[in-house]
């Protein structure tokens, strides 16, 4: 990491990032203490787990209600609040209690990164509920105070939203502590998201089969990316969720340069021309012109009917 370890935004925010709740978003949900990705691929996959859980998530239960209904919306993220409150450290002590049963390690060493975790999810769980209780409340009010609670919720919609993106792919900053406790968390949030409807037997009004199919879209896709992702972190950097964060390699991400600033579109062109020989052929060599085969032009042809003839052989020579 290039900040330093006490910085949470690194400076990032200034006045008029307020003006785009999605930086906001970004530099509070996604802090400089959190690891950067080790590879383009590791991080492709973050994203494709990202993307198909909140297509899962929403796009299915949009289609499934026939609609958006933007009431039972907050319903449900009050409702994944209090999950996400509950069991995301339920699942990291559980994990901490197996490595610290290993004996490889304590919990003690994981300390710091364990309480700017524990920050960032009381932080994002304390903005969705505020978000929630703005707009249940600016229905109470007049039209000025109504006015006023929509144009902070709105800001505050987006910020929840643009949050829940980077809080998705970082799972609240855990790969400070394990790099595979964010496939996991995403893995077990999932998975509890749809159980109580599969238990309860709320299957939306659809049948059985459809209904089994659409609930369980979201914990089966997201599963399936998040065991892939874990088992190319262990592949190739050896980094397993069973081990004791202190056990474990540190690797390096691999850096990318980024293009000059004069580079168009970040498109350097090639330096100099590829298929010119080294040095160059043009110029005079140093033993003259090569095209010069000796003192006298081969290409000069010699008068046809003035021939030269060797001294002392004419026609009346003796």
């Amino acid at each position: 990491m290039t900040h330093s370890q006490g910085s949470w935004t690194g400076g990032a925010l200034t006045a008029r990032s307020f003006l785009k709740p999605h930086h906001v978003a970004r530099a509070m949900f996604h802090p400089t203490w959190i690891p950067e990705s080790l590879d383009p691929s590791v991080d492709a996959l973050k994203r494709v787990r990202v993307i198909a859980g909140a297509v899962a998530a929403f796009g299915v239960y949009t289609f499934v209600e026939g609609g958006f209904a933007f009431d039972e919306m907050l319903d449900n993220a009050a409702t994944a609040c209090v999950v996400l409150l509950f069991i995301t450290p339920l699942t990291v002590g559980v994990m901490l209690y197996l490595w610290q049963r290993s004996g490889a390690g304590t919990a003690g060493q994981l300390r710091q990164p364990l309480v700017r975790s524990l920050k960032l999810l009381l932080l994002f769980v304390g903005s969705a509920l505020g978000t929630v209780l703005i707009f249940q409340l600016g229905g109470a009010l007049g039209t000025l105070g109504s006015l006023l609670f929509s144009l902070v919720g709105l800001w505050m919609g987006f910020f929840v939203i643009a949050g829940a993106y980077r809080i998705s792919g970082n799972f609240f900053g855990t790969a400070a502590v394990h790099r595979c406790l964010p496939p996991l968390l995403a893995t077990v949030t999932t998975w509890l998201m749809a159980i109580p409807d599969l238990v309860t037997g709320d299957l939306h009004g659809l049948g059985l089969a459809m209904g089994v199919f659409f609930i369980l879209g979201a914990p089966v896709t997201v599963t399936g990316i998040a065991l892939l992702e874990m088992r190319r972190l262990e592949q190739r950097y050896g980094i397993r969720l069973a081990a004791h964060p202190a056990t474990l390699p540190t690797p390096t991400p691999t850096p990318t340069p980024p293009p000059p600033s004069y580079a168009p579109n970040g498109f350097v062109p090639p330096q100099g021309n590829p298929y010119a020989p080294s040095g160059n052929p043009y110029g005079t060599p140093p033993q003259g012109n090569p095209y010069a085969p000796g003192p006298q032009n081969p290409y000069m042809p010699q008068p046809p009917h003035h021939p030269q003839r060797p001294h002392g052989h004419g026609p009346h020579g003796g």
